[in-house]
């Protein structure tokens, strides 16, 4: 499933620089799948109350549902960060691919009044790496004319 990189193939520094932008991505979808929690008390009291009202999600429900999904984020980014270091092909359209949706999200956050400038930094970082020439030949998403493909 994951091979080891050869012996002549180095990991360009950029691919490293992505790792951490990814772990610090990864820190930020932790900490937004802890706070909604924290915010409702569900640390200190448990869960009180209903999830669901009338079809409809309650605080506790929607604060519930949002750690959920930032969790979920944050463990995906985890399996992709291992990918990435391992230089699997799948990562790199992976990550371009989430970076791509994350970026479209955040910049529509900061357009209704909710920015989160983290986010949209490390994705324009990783976007902006993940571009560049000895990234994707690593990744074989591009080739020179006459280069192999082994």
């Amino acid at each position: 499933m994951f091979r080891i990189k050869r012996a002549g193939q180095k990991r360009p520094i950029a691919v490293t620089l992505i790792a951490w932008a990814i772990f610090i991505l990864f820190l930020v979808r932790l900490s937004q799948a802890i706070l909604p929690l924290q915010q409702i008390g569900i640390f200190e009291h448990g869960l009180e109350g209903p999830l669901f009202e009338d079809l409809s999600l309650t605080p506790l429900g929607s604060a519930l549902l949002t750690s959920t999904v930032y969790a979920f984020l944050s463990l995906s980014g985890i399996i992709v960060l291992i990918g990435f270091l391992c230089m699997q092909h799948w990562s790199w359209i992976v990550l371009m691919v989430w970076t791509a949706i994350s970026l479209t999200i955040s910049l529509l956050g900061y357009f209704y009044g909710r920015p989160n400038y983290i986010v949209m930094a490390s994705d324009t970082f990783i976007a902006l790496a993940l571009n560049q020439a000895d990234v994707q030949r690593i990744f074989k998403i591009r080739t020179d004319p006459g280069e192999r493909l082994d």
